[in-house]
């Protein structure tokens, strides 16, 4: 069985094989990678949001980064021996079941927090007010646009820039206004929604797996 090794280059230059119509992205795309490998080398992480689509789509997202995607990730190895020192056998079982994370929070999943701040507060400031609290500096914000143009997005690509997080964004075409507020922008060639959202899961599935073959060795 032939062993393929899995590097961030390649998984770059195959999205692009696969996609070619995504080429205009290349700078960008790795842009926002080389922002989150920063981030999750100095102990920070990712905060996604979206809308609709782009909500079930930073959902997706995290699942990728919080466990194995394409390639088998070892636990935590800190984790993995003060589970066996406390536990014994149990603790080391449970240690070979765990899996490398890479942290990740998506905004929208938390529908009690955001439901009482858009019934109390004002709805469009919601992923702001989370990330207020969940975000620190040096962390990574992305805000996923159809149109680039969600308020509520765009009001957390401000709050991040004040807290010292990248402010990043996944668009369409153009990128409309969070072009001008995101510190990197990935503006896909479409305009339709629909065909926006087809380009961005083959770019964030490349960004996830580029990220996981960085901190978690090149084979399978």
């Amino acid at each position: 069985m032939e062993l393929k090794i899995h590097t961030p280059e390649r998984e770059e230059e195959e999205l692009f094989a696969r996609y070619p119509a995504l080429e205009c992205c290349r700078g960008d795309v790795r842009a926002l990678y080389e922002a989150c490998a920063r981030a999750f080398e100095r102990g920070g992480k990712l905060l996604v949001a979206g809308n609709g689509g782009s909500a079930a789509d930073s959902e997706h997202i995290v699942g990728e980064l919080m466990k194995s995607f394409k390639i088998k990730r070892p636990a935590d190895g800190k984790l993995a021996g003060a589970l066996s020192e406390k536990f014994g056998e149990e603790g080391a079982r449970i240690a070979r079941g765990l899996e490398g994370c890479l942290p990740a929070i998506p905004l929208t999943s938390m529908p009690a927090l955001s439901t009482a701040f858009m019934n109390d507060a004002d709805p469009e400031l919601a992923f702001s007010q989370m990330l207020s609290g969940y975000g620190r500096e040096g962390d990574v914000f992305l805000g996923i646009t159809t149109s680039g143009n969600s308020r509520n997005v765009c009001a957390a690509l401000m709050t991040a820039k004040a807290m010292g997080m990248t402010a990043a964004a996944l668009t369409g075409e153009g990128g409309g206004k969070a072009a001008a507020l995101a510190d990197v922008c990935v503006c896909v060639p479409a305009k339709e929604t629909f065909a926006v959202q087809e380009y961005h899961l083959p770019v964030y599935h490349a960004l996830c797996a580029m990220l996981e073959a960085r901190f978690f060795g090149s084979r399978r």
